[in-house]
């Protein structure tokens, strides 16, 4: 099994890193046939430990070999990382701006982006999607970095970033399905929902991959890119919405197991 996967172009090793962490987010959203109700404390914790793992990985598995391999090929270790830093956050920003969405627990009249007359089951759909890009273009990114060759990035560092992503990805597929059945959908349809959350992320692994392999100096600006789109959703959608409850110690605590776990992926296997 690892030397086919070893076999792989980096494309498709992207795809199959991708594919892993939608099947992990499906197994999270198919608790919602076991389960119609989640306590609100466990979902903060959730919701927490998605945040943690995504902080963790934005600096370990992105900005840091995006530094190690700018100062590498001469130029000033800062400026990629900066530069696509920046760049990542105002991209989800813009989408934001943009894309009809709506966030989870909010009425229809709450939804953002441009005024459109899609249904709420979509609009809920469209948020997930938009949460879930940056995920998939970091694995992808990583793998295509892997290939690259260049000191900081490896092929046990993208897998392990892509089991981080796993694991963020389950309870985030329940945190999704569960609520949307307390609101009265069928389980099936929580279910599609709520596993529709990660199939975007193939879409932009492939894409993150075949951009850094086509125009390798892209690459620690890609990684800086990836990273800042990743602390865009911490902040404007994680940590927010696992703290809407009094008791917030557990969203913490989930942040600092998250944050604790990826860590360890990271420096265990990069």
């Amino acid at each position: 099994m690892q030397d086919w996967f070893l076999g792989l172009h980096p494309i498709q090793q992207a795809l199959a890193g991708t594919l892993f962490t939608w099947f992990v987010t499906a197994l999270g959203a198919a608790t919602v046939f076991f389960f119609k109700s989640i306590d609100k404390r466990i979902l903060d914790s959730m919701l927490g430990f998605a945040a943690g793992v995504m902080i963790a990985a934005s600096f370990w598995s992105l900005l840091a070999p995006a530094i190690e391999m700018s100062e590498a090929s001469g130029q000033p270790g800062w400026l990629p990382a900066l530069a696509g830093f920046l760049l990542g956050g105002f991209f989800l920003w813009a989408v934001d701006k943009v894309l009809p969405h709506l966030h989870m627990g909010l009425p229809t009249s709450k939804a953002e982006g441009l005024k459109t007359s899609w249904g709420r089951n979509l609009l809920l759909v469209m948020a997930i999607t938009l949460h879930n890009i940056p995920e998939g273009l970091a694995v992808g990114v990583a793998f295509g970095a892997a290939a690259s060759g260049l000191p900081g990035a490896s092929l046990a560092g993208a897998i392990g970033l892509a089991v981080g992503i796993g694991l963020q990805n389950f309870p985030e597929g329940a945190a999704v399905a569960i609520p949307l059945r307390r609101e009265g959908l069928s389980r099936r349809r929580s279910f599609m929902i709520g596993q529709a959350s990660g199939m975007v992320e193939p879409v932009a692994g492939v894409l993150g991959a075949a951009a850094v392999l086509l125009i390798q100096p892209l690459l620690p600006y890609a990684l800086a890119f990836a990273a800042g789109a990743m602390i865009y959703v911490v902040v404007e959608e994680l940590i927010p919405e696992a703290q809407t409850n009094r008791d917030v110690h557990s969203a913490t605590i989930g942040v600092m197991i998250g944050f604790a776990v990826m860590m360890l992926l990271d420096v265990a296997l990069g």
